[in-house]
C-alpha cells in the first residue's frame, strides 16, 4: 500500500520531486532546531493541479499531510511528528508571480513565493507590499498566510489577513477552490478566506493569493528614541499618533537588555547613544508628501517628547544607510538571543493600554520565582505585540534553565490571560501551544473551532496535531 501510494505521488510530481531518506532532512527539523520529526516522503508539486492530485491520493490512502513553505515557523507547525506516517507537501516549486494589477493595486502570487520576491515585484511595478519580517528572505507567502504574519508595519497596514483579498485553496478532499478575487467588497456569504488565513494548514492548503498593494511612500524616516520606561514609551506612542496619524508606520520597543545582547554578540552593531537607557523606541514614518514634510513631523514629535520628559535622547537617521543601521539593532535581537544560548520565547499580544502594567507585574513574578532571569522584551508596541522572552541568569547553564520552560510559560500566559491578551500574536499555535490554548479559550470557542475542523477535514489528515 505504501509503495503503491508513493508510486502514484511520483507519477504526479515526477520522481526527482519525491524525496525520501536523507533527502528529507531539511524539511523535518523546525526553524529553532528544537524538534525533528519523520515523514513517509517529501512531495514537491509544481502547480495547484499537482497539489490537488497529491491531496486526493492522500485522502484515498488515508495519509496525513503537513503543508510546508519556508519552514521558518517558531511553534513546530510546519514539520511532521515522529511517527513517519505523514508526507510533507513542500510548496517551494510554486513561486510564480501570476499577475500585478496596478490600477486595482493587487498582486497575485503563488504560495511558494518568498516574501522578499513579492516585495520586489511590487516595487518593480511602482507599488509597495508592506509586510516586513526579519525572515523575509526565507519565509514564503503561504507560510505568512497560514500564520497570519504581522511584522513591523502592522500599525499602519495590518497583518496578512488585512493584506489579502482572495485565496486559492486545495481542500482536504483534493478539490480546488478558486477564490482569487481582487475585491474590496464581496458580501456573498460566509468569509471562507478568513477561515484559512491563520489556520496553519489544518483546513486546507493555500496555493495562491491576491494581495493588496499600496503607493510607494515619498519618504521613509527613522528615529531611535531613548526613554525611561515602558509607560513613557506608551505616552510617546499616543503623542506620535496625534502628530503623525497615518504616517506612523512602525513603533518598536526594545529593552536595554536586548541591545546589550546585540552589542555583545555583534560588536559592529552599536547604539548611537553615549549612555545606556532602560528602554528604546524605534519609530518610522512613511510619508506620501515629501521628506521635508516627514522630517518636520518627526522633529516635532521628538522635540515635544523631550519637552514632556518622555525622551531622554534621540537620533534621527539622515540617510537610508543610517536608517538601516538603526533597524539592524532591532533585527539582530533574535540572532543575539540565539548566540547567547537557549531561551524561553513568548509571542504575546495585549491591549496597548495594559502593556506597561503587564510587564511590570510579570517581570516581578518571574524575578521572584526564577531569581536572576533576564527579560529580553521587544516587539511591535504600536499594535500590542510583544516578544516577551526570558534568558537564563548570567552564569547559569542554559540547558538547566530551559527545564523550567513549562513553569515560566504558565506564569507568563496566565498573566497574559489576566490582562485580556493572547498567548500567540503572530507565530500561531502549531504543536507547541496546541494544548496550552485550551486553558484560555472557552469551551464554546473550542467547540466551534473543532466543528470547523471536522467539517472541512473529516479524516483529520491536514496537519494533524496542530492548532486543535
Amino acid at each position: 500500500m505504501k509503495t503503491e501510494f508513493l508510486a502514484h505521488c511520483a507519477g504526479v510530481v515526477g520522481e526527482t520531486h519525491l524525496l525520501m531518506g536523507d533527502q528529507m532532512a531539511p524539511y523535518l527539523t523546525d526553524w529553532r532546531k528544537r524538534f525533528t520529526g519523520n515523514a513517509l516522503a517529501v512531495v514537491k508539486p509544481a502547480s495547484t493541479a499537482e497539489v490537488a492530485a497529491v491531496v486526493t491520493l492522500c485522502a484515498q490512502y488515508r495519509v496525513p499531510i503537513v503543508p510546508q513553505g519556508g519552514n521558518t515557523g517558531l511553534v513546530v507547525g510546519s514539520v511532521p511528528d515522529a511517527s513517519g506516517t505523514a508526507i510533507v507537501i513542500s510548496l517551494s516549486r510554486m513561486h510564480r508571480i501570476r499577475a500585478v494589477d496596478t490600477l486595482n493595486d493587487t498582486l497575485t502570487a503563488e504560495a511558494g513565493c518568498l516574501l522578499q520576491q513579492v516585495q520586489a515585484a511590487a516595487s518593480e511595478s511602482g507599488r509597495l507590499f508592506p509586510l516586513s519580517l526579519a525572515s523575509e528572505g526565507s519565509c514564503t507567502i503561504g507560510g505568512n498566510l497560514s500564520t497570519n504574519a504581522g511584522g513591523t508595519a502592522v500599525l499602519r497596514y495590518g497583518s496578512m489577513r488585512d493584506l489579502t483579498l482572495g485565496l486559492e485553496i486545495v481542500t482536504a478532499s483534493g478539490a480546488i477552490w478558486d477564490g482569487l478575487r481582487g475585491l474590496r467588497k464581496d458580501n456573498t456569504g460566509y468569509d471562507l478566506r478568513d477561515l484559512f488565513i491563520g489556520a496553519e494548514g489544518t483546513l486546507g492548503i493555500i496555493t495562491a493569493a491576491v494581495l493588496k498593494l499600496y503607493a510607494q511612500p515619498a519618504a521613509r524616516l527613522t528615529a531611535l528614541l531613548a526613554v525611561g520606561s515602558v509607560s513613557d514609551a506608551l505616552d510617546l506612542l499616543e503623542l506620535a499618533r496625534q502628530r503623525c496619524d497615518a504616517s506612523l508606520t512602525g513603533f518598536e520597543l526594545m529593552s536595554d537588555v536586548c541591545l546589550q545582547l546585540v552589542q555583545t554578540h555583534f560588536p559592529e552593531q552599536r547604539t548611537p547613544f553615549a549612555s545606556r537607557h532602560p528602554q528604546y523606541v524605534l519609530m518610522e514614518l512613511s510619508d506620501c508628501e515629501s521628506e521635508s514634510h516627514a522630517m518636520a513631523m518627526l522633529e516635532a514629535v521628538s522635540e515635544s517628547g523631550i519637552e514632556r520628559g518622555l525622551i531622554a535622547d534621540a537620533v534621527i537617521a539622515s540617510s537610508f544607510s543610517q536608517s538601516q543601521r538603526l533597524w539592524a539593532l532591532r533585527e539582530h535581537i533574535s540572532m543575539a538571543q540565539a548566540a547567547e544560548g537557549l531561551n524561553i520565547k513568548h509571542d504575546i499580544s495585549l491591549p496597548v493600554s495594559r502593556i506597561a502594567e503587564f510587564i511590570s507585574e510579570t517581570d516581578a513574578i518571574l524575578q521572584r520565582d526564577f531569581l536572576g532571569c533576564r527579560m529580553v522584551t521587544f516587539g511591535h508596541l504600536g499594535d500590542g505585540n510583544l516578544h516577551y522572552n526570558v534568558s537564563a541568569p548570567e552564569g547559569e547553564s542554559h540547558e538547566t534553565f530551559l527545564q523550567q520552560q513549562d513553569a515560566i510559560h504558565l506564569r507568563v500566559h496566565d498573566n497574559v490571560h489576566k490582562y485580556g491578551g493572547s498567548i500567540s500574536a503572530e507565530h500561531g499555535l502549531g504543536a507547541l501551544k496546541r494544548d496550552d490554548i485550551r486553558r484560555y479559550k472557552s469551551e464554546t470557542e473550542m467547540a466551534m473551532m473543532e466543528a470547523i475542523k471536522r467539517a472541512l477535514d473529516p479524516l483529520n489528515l491536514m496537519n494533524p496535531g496542530k492548532v486543535v
